[in-house]
């Protein structure tokens, strides 16, 4: 099953300056436990305490994965996972 991850630029160090890294898994879970695997450190990135950090933003396919199941949203051959950074402030 390979599944494509695009990685912002901050993350990029992590995996080699890649912007695009491929995965497997059933899950978010899985994914980001693979994504760990091959790119150590990434997965502090991502998560805390086993649940997504509030300033990372995941999608599946163009779907934020909080309305999909977080870290138990599924995954099917051919997705693509977009990982952004949030973005705060203004005035």
């Amino acid at each position: 099953m390979a599944i494509q991850v695009s990685l912002p630029t901050i993350l990029r160090p992590l995996a080699n300056d890649l912007r695009r890294v491929d995965t497997e898994g059933a899950n978010l879970a899985t994914a980001i436990d693979n994504l760990d695997a091959a790119y150590p450190g990434l997965k502090d990135r991502l998560v805390e305490d086993g649940v997504l950090r509030r300033y990372v933003n995941i999608y599946i396919n163009d779907e934020d994965v909080r309305f999909l199941g977080g870290l138990e949203a599924t995954l099917a051959d051919g997705d693509r996972i977009d990982v952004l950074p949030a973005v705060a402030g203004g005035q």
